[in-house]
């Protein structure tokens, strides 16, 4: 063993000591010794911060007991018993420690989910959809104009085209304008149009059939030809429907204010007007009138469109209307969107997600059918989702100059749309889709055969005429 010099010290030698825990040698270093030690310790905190390798300005200590980085790998050895062990006790001090969750396949899935559906719940708030606010947003370069600028609707007392957010506007006026023609049809109209409620209607009118039944079969009745107002079952049944009262009046009842039989206080009345008695027969007509009438309901404009052959029939730009809900309806849809979230990383079988997609099919109320005929020429027009195919074959048949030619039509894909009983919805064709018109083959033939000239197109000349070029 190397005896310590005096003033000085074995540094090396006090460095080992220290290492292994040993006590420091009882004779003090000098202050040189002590500076020197100091800017050993310096030196070797540098190194272990600099990584692996070897400390130039120590050529003379002993090298510390670390793996070195070869210049040319060395065949592996295999691990020793120590080392075995050593690596088992930190693989047990790492499984107690709590681990990282790392984002898994499915956690991801999900939170991608829930941004997008965060994003949509922000759209819709605004009466929009991510396709639609993307379209209507004025930093979008090149936005395409719209397919249809919008849903219309045919009014059939006036036969004028107004836009869907016009036409309970527009009917009520109608209506109302109608009052100085037939007041009982108009007063009819209201009472079927605009309760919504068809049951509460339902009893309502039967009830008030009732009255008009008693009045017409015991005309010498005089309790009969009064009603009274306050009556529990005139006021559950009859006066919360709108347009009940102006029924009343129209067909000749006037109020009145009657002394109550056996009381001091008086009541209002209906009261059928004396000159009535010898029309009972139109009280029976309106009667009849009020059972068997329905609802006034706005036609939907199909704003049939032909377009010359186009590379663009197949991009689709559509308005507000076809996406818009009310308030209820996106409430639901936040709904729905939030129970996406929790099954977006669940394995649902194919069923499960056949009806998912048609509950995403109902949601639309419109559609905007396009189809293509095989010279190019499109035909276009709008249709309620829940519509019939047959619908659409009417309605390419009205477009036709032959309209007895047979035909059919080949949705996305080339799927034949045979069963013409399916709703639009049902069969994946919302809110717009394009199909294609494939003539009968062998009707076809026999046509060619016939030698018979043929005009340059199937569809109607008047239609041709106003053809237009898709934007």
């Amino acid at each position: 063993m190397d005896t310590p010099i005096s003033g000085g010290g074995d540094v090396g030698g006090a460095e080992a000591r220290e290492r292994r825990g040993g006590p420091a040698p009882r004779p003090g270093p000098g202050p040189a010794a002590m500076r020197k030690f100091f800017q050993e310790i310096k030196a070797d905190l540098k190194f272990k911060t600099a990584g692996p390798g070897q400390k130039l300005s120590e050529p003379s200590r002993v090298p510390k007991e670390k793996p070195k980085t070869e210049a040319t790998p060395k065949p592996r050895q295999a691990p020793t018993d120590e080392a075995q062990m050593a690596a088992a006790a930190a693989l047990a001090r790492m499984e107690l420690k709590p681990k990282a969750k790392l984002p898994s396949s499915q956690e991801a899935i999900k939170n991608q989910v829930r941004k997008e559906l965060m994003a949509e719940a922000a759209a819709s708030e605004k009466g929009l959809s991510e396709e639609e606010k993307d379209l209507t947003s004025p930093d979008k370069e090149g936005a395409a104009a719209p397919s249809v600028s919008g849903v219309y609707f045919i009014c059939p007392l006036t036969g004028a085209v107004v836009k869907k957010d016009k036409k309970e506007k527009h009917l009520r006026e109608a209506i109302e304008s109608y009052f100085s023609v037939d007041p009982v049809a108009a007063s009819i109209m209201e009472i079927h149009t605009f309760n919504k409620d068809r049951e509460k209607v339902r009893v309502g009118v039967e009830t008030m059939a009732k009255y008009l039944d008693n009045i017409y079969l015991h005309p010498e009745e005089e309790k009969y030809r009064r009603i009274k107002l306050q009556n529990k079952v005139f006021q559950e049944r009859i006066s919360c429907l709108e347009g009940i009262h102006r029924f009343f009046q129209a067909i000749g009842f006037e109020t009145k204010t009657l002394p109550v039989p056996g009381q001091e206080t008086t009541e209002e009345y209906y009261v059928l007007k004396e000159e009535m008695l010898t029309k009972l027969e139109d009280l029976k007509d309106y009667k009849e009138q009020l059972l068997s009438s329905e609802p006034v309901r706005a036609q939907l404009d199909r704003q049939l469109c032909v377009f010359k052959p186009s590379p663009e029939a197949a991009r689709f730009e559509l308005p507000n209307d076809f996406y818009n809900l009310t308030a209820e309806e996106i409430k639901r849809e936040q709904r729905l969107r939030t129970e996406a979230v929790e099954k977006a990383s669940m394995l649902r079988t194919r069923a499960m997600r056949e009806k998912e997609e048609q509950r995403e099919m109902r949601k639309y109320n419109y559609t905007l059918m396009r189809v293509r005929f095989p010279d190019g020429y499109i035909l276009q027009g709008t249709f309620y989702a829940r519509e019939s195919v047959s619908a659409l074959y009417n309605f390419v048949r009205e477009a036709l100059r032959d309209d007895w030619l047979p035909f059919e039509l080949l949705g996305p894909g080339g799927l034949k749309l045979t069963d013409e009983n399916l709703a639009f919805n049902e069969c994946g064709l919302v809110p717009s889709a394009l199909l294609t018109l494939a003539w009968d083959a062998a009707v076809m033939a026999d046509i060619q055969a016939s030698g018979e000239e043929q005009p340059a197109s199937p569809l109607k000349p008047e239609l041709l005429s106003r053809v237009q070029t898709l934007s």
